[in-house]
């Protein structure tokens, strides 16, 4: 075992403020050099994504400690920026009250007031808290969509968003500065709760954040125009629980069926694998209970409720529709409504991330909105709402990524699977008065734009050396670039990592015009291949897309340029 590892693990296994629980579990893995080296080797790193990561003890697992010393750290930044208060949000997930209340404790400690949620709440409406409250910052503790041995903590500034990447190099250093004991100043939960320092909240801010949710239907008069209409809810046991059914039935739906086996909140996800609206696995019950009953629609969220699936009625089945399809489908929606309506504002936009499908920038080259490439990360999709406010100019019709994440309206900076949950509940009810599923939804809107298709893949990179590897295998597809891609060759190389878009014909580079980020994307005639490392998980992930004249070419595409990238891996 490495010195440095062993003198961690001692200093853990010594430490007053470490349990005898805890203590056992160290205890038990004492000659396990592996684990040891995972818990060990280094700390969890703070990002512009905060912090993710198992949950266990050590400096490189998610536990109380950890938590403790991040807020430490992101205290003293808040501090030398002038100071100010933070709310904090947690989700379903194991752990996430604790965290949540330990967080408060540091705050407390350093003298910096803070607003509690008193239970599970989505992340859209922790961001939407951050401005509502004028707070400094916010705190969500959240591992999103991960699996159940996973918890997280993501941070938030004033303008409702998460760190950027500066801030988060701050918070950083200044976690690194301060021992993850010695170093962590902290008030009794229920000393700063009776002396004012631990604000709860609650069914207050609910009601604000459901009207603004509310306040973005594209007409209020769809939903209820289809008195018999009945859709599957599921929360997948998380923080969508109440405010997802809640904000349907206040949009005029009638009839929202809810899994019940999935309805409680619950950290250790028993009926799924997954707690991910991305599986197809994670729609089985809800499936089942839409069969039953008739419904042409089933929505699922995420635990922290950021992020929403659904699977719609084809023929006598189910079909999970695709981030990208139904990013497209509602921006189709919105930018119809607007034209039904006296026309498409001339300064409408979009944001969309660079791995995100380019048939949104079709529809919306087409119908004179503005299209917005952003690096991966949905702050930075609310930097580009900030700027626009800012300036004062700007129609924003939507926001989204391919990972399920969605966003109308400017009341928070992050996705939001509230809103998304409604927004795709109305259309549905706009295609029904047409005789339509959403699958003839998506049909049209290809035969209108052209066949488009997408897909990932990813390589998981796991170990105390994943990191290592991943930016091993970054430089060597760096080293040798792709000449070619399903058999098409490379005509645009764009690097994120050193600002460069270069022209392969001539060799001329110019700068990308977004933040730097080891990120590479390659464009050949017909298919687009990004490649990145994960900003939350020890995987790297490469995005195909494709474009043809039917479904059948677009998929021969997208299997030809898997084959180059798994061949080229392979080496």
């Amino acid at each position: 075992m490495e010195q440095t590892v062993q003198n961690e693990y001692e200093k853990w296994l010594s430490s007053p403020k470490v349990s005898d629980a805890e203590k056992a579990e160290l205890a038990a893995i004492r000659d396990d050099e592996e684990e040891l080296a995972l818990r060990f080797s280094s700390p969890l790193s703070f990002g512009t994504a905060g912090l993710r990561g198992v949950m266990g003890v050590g400096i490189g697992y998610m536990n109380a400690h950890t938590v403790a010393h991040a807020t430490q750290g992101l205290a003293d930044y808040i501090k030398e920026q002038g100071g100010g208060t933070v709310v904090i949000a947690y989700d379903s997930r194991n752990n996430s009250p604790l965290f949540a209340k330990v967080s408060a404790e540091v705050l407390a400690g350093n003298g910096i007031g803070c607003y509690l949620f008193d239970g599970p709440r989505p992340t859209p409406e922790l961001s939407f808290a951050v401005r509502r409250l004028g707070c400094m910052a916010g705190i969500n503790i959240t591992a999103s969509h991960n699996p159940k041995e996973y918890n997280g903590y993501k941070a938030y500034w004033a303008d409702g968003a998460q760190l950027g990447p500066e801030q988060a190099e701050a918070v950083s250093a200044r976690i690194a500065a301060c021992d993850v004991f010695g170093g962590v100043k902290a008030m009794p939960y229920d000393e700063a709760l009776a002396a004012g320092c631990i604000t709860l909240v609650g069914a207050e801010l609910d009601e604000e954040y459901l009207t603004c949710v509310l306040d973005q239907q594209v007409d209020g008069n769809t939903i209820p125009s289809q008195g018999d209409m009945a859709i599957v809810y599921t929360p997948l046991h998380g923080a969508g629980y109440r405010l997802v059914p809640e904000v349907l039935r206040r949009a005029g739906l009638k009839t929202v069926l809810t899994v019940a086996e999935q309805m409680e909140p619950d950290g250790d996800f028993p009926t799924v694998r997954y707690p991910n609206p991305e599986f197809p696995e994670a729609f089985a019950l809800g499936k089942e209970l839409a069969a039953a009953n008739g419904c042409d629609l089933i929505i699922a969220t995420d635990p922290d409720a950021d992020r929403m699936g659904i699977s719609v009625r084809d023929g006598e089945g189910y079909t999970e529709l695709t981030g990208n399809q139904v990013g497209c489908l509602l921006l189709d929606y919105i930018i119809t409504a607007y034209r039904e309506k006296g026309g498409v504002p001339a300064d409408a936009y979009a944001v969309k991330s660079i791995v995100t499908t380019e048939l949104a920038s079709e529809i919306c080259a087409a119908n004179g909105v503005r299209m917005f490439d952003v690096l991966t990360g949905f702050k930075f999709i609310g930097e580009v709402i900030k700027n626009h406010e800012a300036k004062g100019v700007g129609t924003y019709l939507l926001g989204f990524e391919e990972s399920y994440g969605y966003l109308k309206g400017t009341y928070a900076r992050d996705k939001d699977a509230v809103v998304a949950a409604l927004l795709v509940t109305e259309m549905a009810a706009h295609y029904r008065a047409k005789g339509m599923t959403l699958k003839d939804a998506l049909a049209s809107l290809y035969a209108r734009y052209g066949h488009y298709g997408e897909a990932v893949m990813s390589m998981a990179m796991t170990g105390a050396d994943g990191k290592k590897k991943m930016a091993q295998r970054m430089a060597s597809l760096r080293e040798e670039p792709f000449a070619e891609i399903g058999g098409e060759p490379v005509r645009t190389v764009k690097d994120y990592k050193l600002g460069t878009v270069t022209t392969v014909a001539d060799g001329k580079a110019e700068p990308t015009g977004l933040p730097t980020s080891d990120v590479l994307y390659y464009v050949t005639d017909h298919t687009v291949l990004v490649i990145r490392p994960s900003g939350t998980e020890p995987k790297m992930k490469m995005y195909f897309m494709a474009k043809g004249q039917d479904r059948r070419e677009v998929d021969e595409r997208l299997s030809a340029c898997r084959r180059t990238v798994e061949e080229r891996l392979k080496e």
